[in-house]
């Protein structure tokens, strides 16, 4: 357990204790003439395509890596307009087609389920933003973190698998964890200036997703149809199924505690419907501090692309007056049984943060083909945990490893 946590969030070399007085790693600042030179894994997603919309109002960054998973003419289209050094596809059934479509534009074509880790490894490039889904994004973070270069995080599952071993090596290098989780980006707005110790409990909020307001016998037979109507984001088809069960709550429980090394019992989760409180810290002298504003994930995205500083860009007219009441519940236990498999996988420590991933990613795809039910999701989760032997995280291979074997559990398991 870290004993403080500066402000920028992974550990500098010699960081002091109060987030008051930090010194940082200078971000990105307007005034530069030179460009920063950015990669961008995940890049035809939601995260990705939003942070490339950023970079189109606030320029001051050349594109050096664009990475996808199989939507090959999606990422033709980013890439001639881009222009990258390199793009990555994980899909090898299309390397030659996204080779010939590029030819002529002087951009380096890689594909394969190892293309993206291969390009954090080798490109030059300043900055990462991560917005790969699961263990795919674990490498680029760690072989970004590793060279010193900071690291925008959307990819949860990094530090859900690897959050000390990440934590190590950022501050080894001096490269900086930022994080662009709409929740954890509050939590660091509001940590800033602050001093660490001062911190009584961070509050993750959480929408509740498409079944806040269904019975816990409901739920149990919800079709995947039903599970993917999320009420506010937008977002892939495995992270809003984590919604449905508030398991991305939980993932963001240990996510917020490799950030910020608060003590897990200090960390908590409402329901807040309306998603204009992204999350809140409650301070020792029982004050309270929120990050607050119409859901848009473009506002996380160019804060963590422009720290430590705040870019004049909005991505739209906002005005408290225009928001609903604001209204917070507590977790239904019930309902969610996913969310407290964090408290369980965090406390044993080891290997089992990263089985709780893999089991969840492979429980979720059984659910989404029709092989098990959604109230199965749980039940097949906690009996991987129940099962897997824990040991010591003290690599990637460990973590990879225990998140493969979890995965290969859920596929043979009989429900």
């Amino acid at each position: 357990m870290r004993s403080n946590v500066p402000e920028c969030v992974s550990l500098l070399a010699h960081a002091e204790a109060s987030f008051s007085t930090q010194v940082h790693k200078v971000g990105f600042n307007l005034s530069n003439k030179s460009s920063k030179r950015i990669a961008i894994f995940g890049a035809t997603g939601s995260i990705g395509r939003q942070t490339l919309e950023v970079l189109e109002k606030i320029g001051g960054f050349d594109v050096a890596v664009l990475s996808a998973g199989s939507r090959i003419n999606e990422l033709i289209e980013l890439a001639v307009r881009w222009k990258p050094g390199r793009v990555t596809l994980a899909d090898k059934r299309y390397y030659s087609q996204l080779k010939n479509a590029l030819f002529g534009l002087r951009i380096n074509v890689d594909a394969g389920k190892d293309a993206a880790a291969k390009a954090a490894a080798e490109v030059d490039y300043d900055i990462a933003l991560n917005g790969l889904v699961g263990v795919a994004g674990l490498l680029p973070s760690y072989h970004s973190l590793s060279r010193g270069i900071d690291l925008a995080l959307a990819n949860k599952e990094s530090l859900v698998l690897a959050g000390e071993i990440l934590n190590r090596i950022a501050e080894q290098t001096g490269a900086q964890i930022l994080p662009v989780d709409s929740e954890h980006s509050a939590i660091w707005q509001c940590l800033r200036g602050e001093d660490i110790k001062d911190v009584e409990r961070l509050i993750i909020t959480a929408s509740g997703g498409p079944f806040r307001e269904w019975s816990a016998e409901q739920i149990e037979v919800a079709t995947p149809e039903e599970a993917l109507k999320h009420p506010t984001w937008k977002m892939g088809a495995k992270i809003t199924i984590d919604s449905a069960t508030l398991m991305n709550k939980g993932l963001e429980v240990i996510e917020a505690y490799h950030l910020f090394g608060i003590p897990s019992e200090k960390i908590e989760a409402r329901i807040h419907p309306v998603s204009i409180v992204h999350s809140m810290v409650e301070f020792v002298d029982g004050s309270f501090k929120a990050q607050l504003g119409t859901p848009d994930m473009k506002h996380p995205i160019s804060y963590a692309l422009n720290y430590p500083e705040r870019c004049p860009f909005k991505p739209k007219k906002d005005d408290p007056i225009d928001w609903p009441a604001l209204e917070f519940f507590e977790v239904d236990k019930a309902k969610y049984p996913c969310f407290d498999l964090a408290y369980k996988v965090l406390k044993k420590g080891g290997t089992a943060a990263a089985v709780l991933n893999g089991a969840d990613e492979a429980a979720v795809e059984r659910f989404l083909s029709g092989g098990i039910k959604f109230g199965e999701i749980f039940s097949v989760i906690n009996k991987t945990l129940n099962r897997h032997v824990n040991c010591n995280a003290d690599s990637i291979e460990d973590v990879i490893m225990a998140d493969s074997w979890a995965r290969e559990f859920v596929k043979g398991l009989k429900m």
